[in-house]
């Protein structure tokens, strides 16, 4: 019963990642310093899906799946097991990688405007447009 229990957190554990990779920069605008970690995130989902990199949660999971008695998860790991099919039509996979790779992005450039908005009005600078 344990290692059921590990799976199934671990699997809850590994969807707050993905959630947090998508979305985690915008956690960044009113605390800078989290956009550390959400650019660690970033750069391991970039080498998992452009390398055969297999990510630690995966193996946990697959791990206690097999020590409870249940079958793993599909060869592409969590992705493919939870989401992909069941969540988004496969044939999808590139659109939603692109929505993911767009909204990271728009997390970032939006931290950046808000820094140099703040910094333009610490320096008693005007933001608006004359």
């Amino acid at each position: 019963m344990g290692y059921r229990i590990l799976a199934e957190v671990t699997m809850g554990v590994h969807l707050l990642v993905l959630i947090y990779l998508a979305l985690g920069g915008f956690l960044a605008w009113p605390r800078p310093l989290l956009i550390w970690p959400h650019l660690a995130m970033a750069a391991w989902g970039l080498a998992s899906i452009s390398t055969p990199l297999e990510c630690p949660l995966t193996v946990l999971e697959n791990w206690a799946r097999h020590r409870a008695g249940l079958a793993g998860l599909r060869p592409g790991g969590f992705i493919d097991t939870y989401l992909k099919g069941v969540i988004y039509p496969e044939e999808y996979t590139t659109l939603v990688r692109w929505v993911v790779v767009a909204l990271i992005l728009t997390s970032w450039t939006g931290l950046v405007m808000r820094r140099r908005a703040g910094h333009r009005r610490a320096r008693g600078e005007s933001c608006q447009v004359e």
